[in-house]
């Protein structure tokens, strides 16, 4: 069976409204929340403010006679949530879960030679801690083949044995036969290089009784293999093809690669025999200005624009990864580590489906490996986040059978899930005095006796990282590998402790990644660091916003209507690379020039609380207006022993800087327009430089469209309605250097055949809408999502008062 896309001629309407509207055509896939009004509501603030809701979709296919003979059936990628398939008005498929894909079986509803009716359900309301979107969100997949075929998933490919010389390539077909009598089909299986080459074939008999699913088993032997890594990411493909004679015949392709997994406490993990530290970035499934929605090209930018800043594992917070970035995984060449659940048998949202965790768990659990096996990117599986309940009994009995599980569906990949000691306390397994604690909450940062003290160093000062040592042995010792959030304080304990055992950071402080990433670097039992979060997500408003000694009473962690957007990331929901980025690219070793980031002005004189999900409030630029007569600071980040700052060619001083100082080096300069440049000194001479140029007053909008070889390797942008391009809006001076003083609202206007995905900027709060043709820059910056739907010419244009308007021209073929 082949997947065919099934998004054409689809409508939608609200359910449940005092007056039901009328059906309106829809494109798919579709996010009905992105566009909604947010309420200025405090339950709804993990959503950002966004009501749930119901929505009905429909479309009709027709079904030609000779389908009598064939098997239909459609997939759904995700529908979220609480997802009904009606069939010509009868009930065809009920699917609770809005993470999980799932096949609908048509032949029992299809009236042949007639057009029939599709109907799908969905609702959404307060069912997880961030933004999810809602309605049919991921790709819907049409598959018509013959009774006896290879069903959807049906390829196993691995590699159980190979070398430098050879490698054989075993694969594992699932044949079905829904005819009423045994049948005797030929197997045909092809191996193909990355050139697209046939390196090795083998054929075999196949014989099905009636209404039976077989698995065949071929070992094909490949010759001088190329390796996937993820610095050199090969793919091989298998070719399937089933039948008897010319007739018949199903064909099926599945993309692999040939690799290697190793690991151990003493060296790590290995990849082909290298050692990798995973540096990693906790990623959320929203697009940003797009929602929800799920595209190929906006997943691949996303990879691409993750391993640009230095990052080589993504892991899938907090739901299992579209299969769209698996694929961009697998070609890019990023590790992934994809997360099945937020949840267990606990709630953490009033209706995300815990009451029904235990009857799910296995489905839930075989969906997302069926969908991971064949991709070499994938090298660990998380079977939950946070989970309270890890710590009892019947929690630790769970984690041991869902790790049995998962090594049972795909025993060539680690199993790990994400604990969080801390939580332990919160479901009363810890009873520590709360007031040494920092007060009855368990706030990742509070102030005793005048020190700013993070979470987890007072648990360890109360000595309630001894409690957890024993709570969470289970919890860490059922899977293969020990899933820590925010428990860096036991990377080296438990080298003492558990000498066998081996850890991920699979959640962490971004402010902390300089001393993060020294003990991965220093202890081959800590396999890396998954940050929160690499990719800035909707939901969870204002997480990342930097907190003062002087903030008003009573601002809790996240932030009040209209806050918007997380903040955390080290790239906005818009694609570009915060000063964390930065910083952290110089952590890791990939960067050697140094980098500046300015505070804003009106940050002075204000004392920074200490928020480890909080980088400071600062921007790079040097373009500034009703600055006064104060000093700016400036932060400037590099490797060198030390760093001198220059304006205009006149040093500001000299400051040390690399590892022994946090990578920093902290400048105060009086502000004047002009150039700021940082040379990062090396044994006393100037090395490498990077600078801010003050933007001019002549200012004007510039759009730029984003290169379609950004992570397609040049695929051109399609014109079918399935693809996008993403058109950068900033206000720039006559030379280029964007006014990041002056957002200005700019309007989108499309000329020729194509509608706006989306438009918004990284504005952490905002009443704005991503829906609408209007919105105000942020930091002279905003991003147009554009999907093309015609060949013809198409001109995407933006205007604001004052300002010239200015097009750019998108081709699509």
């Amino acid at each position: 069976m082949q997947r065919e896309l099934f998004d054409r001629g689809w409508e939608y309407r609200e359910r449940f409204t005092d007056h039901p509207p009328a059906f309106v055509p829809v494109a798919l896939p579709h996010d009905a929340v992105a566009g909604s009004a947010r309420i200025d509501d405090s339950s709804l603030q993990a959503t950002g403010y966004f009501p749930g809701g119901a929505w009905e979709y429909r479309t009709r296919l027709t079904a030609p006679a000779e389908w009598r003979d064939r098997h239909v059936a459609l997939e759904f990628e995700s529908v979220y949530r609480s997802a009904a398939v009606f069939v010509n008005g009868e009930p065809a498929a009920r699917h609770p879960s809005g993470t999980s894909g799932f096949i609908v079986d048509l032949d029992p509803h299809l009236r042949h030679g007639a057009d029939n009716e599709i109907v799908v359900e969905a609702r959404s309301n307060r069912d997880a801690r961030w933004y999810s979107g809602g309605g049919i969100i991921r790709p819907v997949h049409l598959t018509v083949a013959p009774r006896v075929h290879i069903p959807l998933d049906g390829i196993v490919v691995t590699t159980p044995e190979h070398d430098a010389e050879a490698s054989v390539v075993q694969v594992v077909t699932t044949v079905r036969n829904l005819e009423r009598v045994s049948v005797v089909r030929r197997l045909e299986t092809a191996i193909l290089d990355p050139a697209g080459q046939i390196v090795g074939v083998d054929r075999t008999r196949v014989t099905v009784p009636p209404g039976r699913t077989i698995e065949v088993s071929q070992r094909i032997l490949v010759m001088s293999p190329l390796r996937w890594s993820p610095e050199a990411p090969h793919l091989y493909r298998v070719d399937s093809t089933l039948g008897s004679g010319d007739h018949d015949r199903d064909r099926s392709q599945v993309a692999f690669g040939i690799r290697t997994l190793h690991l151990d406490a003493a060296r790590g993990l290995r990849i082909n025999g290298a050692p990798v530290d995973l540096r990693g970035a906790c990623v959320h499934a929203d697009n940003g200005v797009i929602g929800a929605a799920v595209f190929d090209r906006a997943e691949e930018r996303r990879v691409a624009i993750l391993k640009s800043a230095g990052f080589n594992a993504i892991r899938s917070a907090h739901q299992p990864m579209s299969r769209a970035m698996l694929d961009a995984c697998d070609r890019l060449g990023m590790l992934v580590m994809d997360e099945l659940t937020d949840f267990w048998t606990r709630s953490k949202a009033p209706d995300d489906g815990a009451d029904r965790f235990a009857d799910t768990w296995p489905r839930e659990l075989e969906a997302m490996i069926a969908k991971d096996r064949n991709h070499p990117s994938v090298v660990i599986y998380s079977l939950g986040n946070e989970i309270p309940e890890a710590a009892t009994r019947t929690g630790a009995e769970l984690s041991r059978t869902m790790s049995a599980a998962a090594r049972r569906l795909d025993p060539s990949r680690y199993v790990t899930a994400a604990v969080n000691g801390a939580l332990f306390g919160m479901d009363g397994a810890i009873e520590p005095d709360p007031a040494l604690l920092g007060g009855a909450s368990m706030d990742p940062v509070a102030e005793i006796n005048g020190r700013t003290l993070s979470l987890e160093d007072r648990m360890s000062a109360l000595g309630v990282t001894d409690a957890v040592t024993a709570l969470a042995e289970e919890a860490y010792d059922a899977p293969d590998i020990a899933g820590m959030n925010y428990q860096s304080c036991r990377y080296e304990l438990d080298r003492r402790l558990f000498p066998h055992r081996v850890i991920v950071g699979s959640e962490t402080f971004p402010t902390q990644i300089d001393r993060l990433w020294a003990l991965v670097r220093a202890n081959p039992h800590v396999i890396g660091d998954f940050t929160w979060t690499g990719w800035d997500y909707l939901g969870e408003p204002g997480l990342g916003r930097m907190h003062y000694t002087d903030d008003p009473p009573g601002g809790g962690a996240l932030g009040a209507y209209p806050f918007l957007v997380a903040g955390s990331g080290d790239i906005d929901i818009t694609g570009e690379r915060r000063p964390a980025s930065y910083y952290r690219e110089i952590v890791y070793g990939l960067r050697s020039e140094p980098y500046i980031a300015v505070r804003r002005p009106q940050t002075r004189g204000r004392t920074m609380r200490s928020a480890p999900w909080s980088w400071t409030d600062c921007v790079p630029s040097w373009t500034w207006n009703d600055v006064g007569t104060e000093p700016l600071e400036v932060e400037v980040y590099s490797d060198a022993p030390e760093v001198e700052l220059f304006l205009d060619g006149r040093s500001v001083g000299r400051l040390p800087a690399g590892a022994e100082n946090r990578f920093r080096a902290l400048f105060r300069v009086g502000f004047a327009p002009g150039r700021l440049e940082a040379v990062a000194l090396r044994d006393g001479v100037a090395a490498e430089s990077f600078a801010l140029q003050t933007a001019g007053a002549d200012r004007a909008l510039r759009l730029t469209v984003e290169p379609t070889d950004l992570a397609s390797n040049g695929r051109d942008l399609a014109a079918n309605g399935r693809d996008l391009a993403f058109v950068v809006i900033e206000l720039v001076d006559a030379a280029g250097v964007r006014a990041a003083d002056a957002d200005v609202e700019v309007e989108v206007h499309i000329d020729g055949p194509a509608s706006l995905q989306g438009l918004g900027s990284a504005a952490m709060s905002t009443e704005e809408s991503f829906a609408d043709a209007r919105h105000r820059l942020n930091g002279g910056r905003a991003l147009a999502v554009v999907r093309p739907t015609g060949t013809e010419p198409i001109t995407v244009s933006a205007s604001a008062d004052g300002l010239a308007t200015t097009s750019v021209a998108i081709a699509a073929r």
